[in-house]
Parts: structure tokens; C-alpha cells; sequence
């Protein structure tokens, strides 16, 4: 009904949040919870990539906002592909080689490799701290990883956590790690023995859980793209 829909939008406008305007409706709408967080997460995701408020927010933000939408719309994480993203495509599951040019010098080789001929291998561990990447990353702000085939972006870093613990979790592990908030939804996916992919079909590494859930082990190699126009 357009009352409830006004409801909805006058808690998001009057909150500039995504994340408290649920708790405001709950007890005047005759909808379930899931039904009102479907609604919301749909209204407020809308919201939040138009509203002057948060569109001065950094990529990572609106991510972080993506995840916690679709945790609250019953959504699980990560979001699951079959086998058929990583068919066989022109040049191994991609259409295409990696960019030349790849970031932090990165070997095109090795890239290639990885991420178009492989399902199960990774560059051996600590290879990421061998690139130029822990002297060219910035310490302030996150950074963002491109699919080093398509140039779209994957992954955001750090979200939720300092640089510091992102680097230290990284380097305790042998390979960039990531955790749900960071990861772009839009692009990636996992399959069921826990391979990491993109949906046109790079690899990226694998999801290995913790403690603290969801830990995506990532080549860099894998996300040393560019962007593309």
C-alpha cells in the first residue's frame, strides 16, 4: 500500500540510514519481518546510491551497505555458482587474456595462468609481498582490486578493519584475505568446494573460514587488473 511504501521512505529520509529504518516499521505494518526487509533493502539500496548523502561515500561504504541489505533480505553469503561459470570460453574460462599492464608488476604469465587455466593452483605463498604492492598500496584509505581480466572491481580493502589488520591477516595467511564486507557482489560468486570466481570466469582463489567467518584467500595476480571504460 502506498502508506506503508510512504512510511518506509519517510524512516529512511528521516534516519539517512539503511540499517535502523526496519526497526520503525515493524509494528505498523502487517508484514512479516523477511517481507519488510525485502521491501526496505530494495527501497533503501535505491536510496543510498542517489541520495547527495551518500554519494560522496567511498565504493567501499555502499558496499558494506550492499552486504548488510542482503544479509537483512535472507540473502547468504557468498552467493553461490555452478560449474557453469568456469565453462571453457575462447581463452581458457575467460574470453580473453589478462590485461598486459597489470598493477604492483605483477608477471602476465603467472596471471594468465591463474586465472584462465587453473581451478585448483595459486602463486605460491607470499608472492604478493615480493610485488610492488606493499610499497605502492595506500596506508590512509582502501584500495580497490580490479578482475585482472575485465577490469571490474572485485574487492575493496580494508572495510571494517585497519589497514594494518588487513595487512597482517594477509601476510599470516600467504595471500591477500578478504572478508565478506569487502567483496564486490556484484562480480563474484562461489562454488560449492569453495572456489573463488568471477562471473566471467577468472579465478580467484578460494573461501577458507575462520573463526570470524567467511575469509576469501585471493591471488593478487587475480585482482592486479585495471579498471575499464
Amino acid at each position: 500500500p502506498q502508506s506503508t511504501m510512504a512510511a518506509i521512505l519517510r524512516s529512511l529520509v528521516l534516519t539517512s540510514s539503511a540499517y535502523t529504518a526496519p526497526l520503525l516499521l515493524f509494528r505498523r505494518t502487517p508484514y512479516n519481518v523477511i517481507t519488510i526487509m525485502k521491501i526496505v533493502s530494495k527501497i533503501s539500496l535505491l536510496f543510498a546510491t542517489t541520495s547527495p548523502l551518500t554519494s560522496a561515500f567511498a565504493p567501499s561504504t555502499t558496499g558494506a551497505m550492499r552486504r548488510a541489505l542482503a544479509l537483512r533480505a535472507g540473502e547468504k553469503l557468498p552467493i553461490a555458482a555452478t560449474e557453469e561459470v568456469m565453462s571453457q570460453k575462447k581463452h581458457g574460462t575467460s574470453d580473453k587474456p589478462v590485461q598486459k599492464d597489470l598493477r604492483w608488476k605483477c608477471d602476465y604469465d603467472t596471471a594468465d595462468r591463474i586465472c584462465n587455466f587453473n581451478r585448483h593452483y595459486a602463486e605460491h605463498a607470499g608472492y604478493w609481498t615480493s610485488t610492488t604492492f606493499l610499497n605502492e598500496v595506500d596506508r590512509e584509505n582502501p584500495t580497490e582490486y580490479y578482475d585482472s581480466v575485465t577490469g571490474e572491481l572485485l574487492f575493496t580493502a580494508p572495510v571494517g578493519r585497519t589497514m594494518e589488520e588487513y595487512l597482517k591477516e594477509s601476510q599470516s595467511h600467504g595471500w591477500p584475505s578478504f572478508r565478506d564486507e569487502e567483496v564486490n557482489w556484484d562480480f563474484v560468486r562461489c562454488l560449492p568446494d569453495g572456489e573463488c570466481v568471477s562471473t566471467s570466469g577468472t579465478h580467484l582463489g578460494h573461501n577458507i573460514p575462520d573463526k570470524n567467518g567467511n575469509r576469501y584467500c585471493i591471488n593478487l595476480v587475480s585482482v592486479a587488473g585495471r579498471p575499464e571504460d
